[in-house]
C-alpha cells in the first residue's frame, strides 16, 4: 500500500519540466510536502482535451486533486471509505474505480514514499512500527500510476451547476518487487516515462500490461532507508523526515 509520501517540487516547475499546462492555483498549491497524507490536496498529471471536447487538442496538465477518490454516486462529500489506494489487479472491475480506469488515469509525482514494518514487541505487547523511506538512489523523481474522478453534490447535479466539481484521485498499488518486499508486500505502481502517453490518453482503453508489477530493474533502483518515527505524525512536516534514522 501507499499511505504517505513526499513531494517537494512546485507545480510551476513541474509543468515546465513536463511541457504541461499548470492548472494549480496559489490557493490549491500545497508543495513542498514531506509528509503527504490521504485527504490532503496533491499534485497530479493528466492528459485532457481542451474544453473537454474530443475534437480539441489533447494537452498535458498539472492539476491539484484531493488524495482519496470520491466515487461519482457518493451522496455526501467526506463520507464513506477513504479510497487513497486501489489494487491494480482489480481496478478495472471494482465499482468504485472501473469508470475512472476507462478514461481518467493520472500520475502522482513524488520524491519517494513511506512504509512501515513491524519491529520488536514493546512493553504494551504490540510490535513497534518502524518507518522506512523508499526513493530513487539517483535522486530522480518518481511518477506513480493513479486514477481520478470528478464529483459534485446532489444539489449541484440537480441545479446542473458545472462550476461545483471536486477532483479526487487514488494511487494504484501492486505486488512489491525485489528487495522492496523486505518492507511491505505491496508498493505503488511505478509508471515509466515511455508509457506515459499510453497511460494518460483518455481516448485509449487501458493497456492491461501497464497494470503489471514494475520491472525488477525499476525496483532495484529504489533505495530503502529507515527514517525517524517523527513521520508517524502527520503534523510533522520537514526534510528531516526523509533523513536516515540516527
Amino acid at each position: 500500500m501507499c499511505g504517505r509520501y513526499a513531494v517537494t517540487t512546485d507545480p510551476a516547475r513541474l509543468a515546465a519540466e513536463l511541457d504541461a499546462r499548470n492548472e494549480v492555483t496559489e490557493e490549491t498549491s500545497t508543495t513542498p510536502n514531506y509528509n503527504v497524507a490521504p485527504s490532503t490536496t496533491v499534485l497530479t498529471v493528466v492528459d485532457r482535451h481542451d474544453a473537454n471536447d474530443a475534437a480539441q487538442p489533447l494537452r498535458r496538465r498539472v492539476r491539484a486533486m484531493r488524495w482519496g477518490l470520491v466515487p461519482p454516486w457518493t451522496e455526501e462529500f467526506g463520507k464513506g471509505p477513504l479510497l487513497f489506494n486501489a489494487r491494480a489487479e482489480t481496478a478495472q472491475t471494482k465499482p468504485a474505480f472501473r469508470s475512472a480506469a476507462k478514461s481518467k488515469r493520472c500520475l502522482f509525482p513524488m520524491d519517494g514514499w513511506y512504509e512501515w514494518r513491524n519491529g520488536p514487541v514493546g512493553a504494551n505487547g504490540k510490535p513497534a512500527k518502524i518507518p522506512f523511506y523508499m526513493s530513487p538512489a539517483d535522486g530522480s523523481r518518481l511518477y506513480m500510476a493513479g486514477l481520478w474522478g470528478a464529483w459534485r453534490s446532489p444539489e449541484a447535479r440537480a441545479a446542473d451547476d458545472d462550476t461545483a466539481w471536486i477532483s479526487s484521485a487514488t494511487i494504484l498499488t501492486t505486488d512489491a518487487v525485489g528487495h522492496l518486499t523486505d518492507v511491505h508486500d505491496r508498493m505503488p505502481l511505478i509508471m515509466p516515462f515511455e508509457y506515459w502517453d499510453t497511460w494518460l490518453d483518455p481516448d485509449r482503453p487501458i493497456d492491461p500490461d501497464l497494470l503489471a508489477p514494475p520491472a525488477r530493474v525499476l525496483a532495484d533502483a529504489i533505495e530503502i532507508r529507515e527514517v525517524s518515527p517523527l513521520v508517524n505524525r502527520v503534523a510533522n512536516n520537514g526534510p528531516e523526515l526523509m533523513e536516515p534514522a540516527s
